[in-house]
């Protein structure tokens, strides 16, 4: 395992313990949401997801973590399996909330390092780590920019590669309810020549229509809408017209927070 994988794992397993105990939280949401969807690359045509996620604060940073489990109607992806998973662990430290002073300059709220784990099926392990920042724009409920040196955990010991990471959510009253429109973009901005792993760019934002609010149930709870998912070079796979890769794909969602 190379040093950064270990350091991010290190890190990301230290962070569990300490949230496990210590750690004061401040705030936390967690969501389950149901995706179906068609028109992947790479894998089965049509696909059915559902994903945990969890967002919480704390006195050191924040914390994101989801896990996805895909099931694909009636086909197999290339390892003959009818369904996968996959999941993300992505701690970020606060330089601002560390050192007890206010960090900011410009539209630059705080700075941060920001880790990631990506880890699935068929031993899938991927290590991130750069600088993040929050960023005050106008309009938006937040907006993040999170740059990562990316390393896989790979048997032929392949070079890192650069990766950006923006993520953001901005709500819009519609009606007597509200429209929120989120989403993030990773940016993988070269190539790893060595394990043959292509420069790509994934595009995934989410429009969602506040269902519970509109119900006079209870704002920010149940949300419906679309997802639209483009990926250029999928998985790092260069596009041909020998085995298309470049993927342009839309689900339909239900999201229920809690």
């Amino acid at each position: 395992m190379h040093t950064l994988s270990k350091a991010v794992l290190g890190g990301s397993l230290l962070l569990c313990s300490s949230l496990a105990s210590a750690s004061p939280l401040q705030w936390q949401n967690n969501s389950l949401t149901y995706l179906v969807g068609t028109d992947f690359q790479v894998d089965p045509k049509t696909q059915q997801t559902v994903t945990f996620e969890h967002v919480s604060g704390w006195n050191f940073g924040d914390l994101f973590f989801f896990v996805d489990s895909i099931h694909y109607n009636g086909g197999r992806n290339a390892r003959g399996d009818n369904s996968s998973w996959y999941g993300e662990l992505s701690p970020r430290f606060s330089l601002g909330k560390l050192s007890g002073q206010e960090i900011s300059f410009g539209p630059v709220k705080d700075v941060l390092l920001a880790a990631t784990w990506e880890f699935g099926r068929g031993d899938l392990h991927n290590y991130l780590l750069g600088p993040g920042f929050d960023l005050a724009v106008p309009g938006f409920d937040f907006v993040q920019l999170n740059t990562y040196y990316r390393r896989a955990d790979t048997p032929d010991g392949g070079r890192g590669v650069w990766q950006v990471t923006p993520a953001w959510a901005w709500t819009q009253p519609l009606g007597k309810s509200d429209l929120l429109i989120d989403g993030f973009i990773d940016w993988v901005v070269d190539n790893d020549s060595r394990s043959g792993y292509h420069a790509n760019f994934k595009f995934n934002p989410q429009v969602k229509y506040d269902l519970g609010k509109a119900l006079d149930w209870s704002p920010k709870q149940l949300y419906v809408g679309v997802e639209y998912d483009y990926w250029k070079n999928k998985y790092g796979i260069k596009d041909s017209s020998a085995f298309k890769t470049d993927q342009s794909a839309t689900n339909l969602i239900v999201k229920l927070h809690f």
